[in-house]
């Protein structure tokens, strides 16, 4: 690989880590805020003003920390909070099961071996039990530096989740990190998005359509099979909106549908 090559793709992964520390600021920021919210509806309370004014304060408040999260470029998921629990563990933690995604570009699917990744298996079993993932956009394209094709998010500009958060698994799979402090993540690789911090992966992930360079921190936990590697490739091929090297894919991917069996 030519040095010019290796630097630009240096630059790329240098992007994308920056993003992730200003997303994580960002929702630094509306923890802080969330909390001095919380301390002012304490004193509310205890005067007597009605809860539909502090409901609508918190509102605002929540609100505005959204806004200030979605003007941030940064790709990652604002999961790092949690607020719900996580689903209790029901799959057979010894058993192989495969997730299927009908889109609009096609049928994609991945097997997860439970014996590995248990955790985070049984979390998108349970959120495909329930629909969460239907009628849901792969929001994020990137075409330089990295190879990946980012779905998994409710709202569709990268900032969505379940509520809860999942531990980091198999880290170690790709391989120790090299030199530049990181690994290959091969085409057909399914991994965990995150905001950048340990065990704040929620329910974002990423699909690798080309040998990818990144650090080992996502987990990996899905396998595509060829011909879901070759959908998503020409997702890759067709490109992103306006010509960019990452954003919204100019194939559009809506997952219309999204199931996990066994076996």
């Amino acid at each position: 690989m030519s040095s010019s090559e290796q630097r630009r793709r240096q630059l790329a992964r240098e992007k994308f880590e920056r993003q992730q520390k200003r997303r994580e600021e960002a929702r630094r920021r509306t923890r802080r805020i969330t909390a001095i919210v919380a301390a002012s509806v304490a004193v509310v309370a205890v005067v007597g003003v009605s809860a539909f004014v502090v409901a609508g304060k918190n509102d605002d408040k929540d609100k505005k920390g959204e806004a200030a999260a979605s003007q941030s470029p940064a790709p990652e998921p604002s999961e790092s909070e949690s607020k719900a629990p996580a689903p209790p563990m029901k799959i057979d933690k010894k058993a192989t099961y495969t997730m299927s995604l009908k889109t609009t570009q096609g049928d994609i699917a991945f097997s997860m071996d439970a014996a590995k990744t248990p955790e985070t298996v049984n979390s998108f079993k349970a959120l495909a039990d329930k629909g969460y993932f239907d009628d849901t956009k792969c929001h994020r394209l990137t075409t330089q530096g990295i190879f990946v094709l980012q779905c998994g998010d409710p709202k569709g500009d990268g900032t969505g989740g379940p509520g809860y958060n999942i531990p980091d698994e198999n880290l170690d799979a790709l391989g120790k990190a090299g030199g530049d402090g990181t690994v290959v993540y091969p085409p057909g690789t399914v991994a965990m998005a995150n905001t950048g911090q340990p065990n704040s992966g929620g329910s974002q992930y990423f699909l690798v359509y080309k040998e990818t360079k990144l650090p080992p921190t996502y987990t990996p936990f899905g396998t595509m099979d060829d011909a879901s590697l070759k959908a998503v490739q020409k997702v890759g091929e067709a490109g992103v909106e306006g010509g960019a090297g990452d954003g919204a894919p100019k194939k559009a991917v809506t997952v219309e549908k999204a199931t996990v069996e066994k076996g």
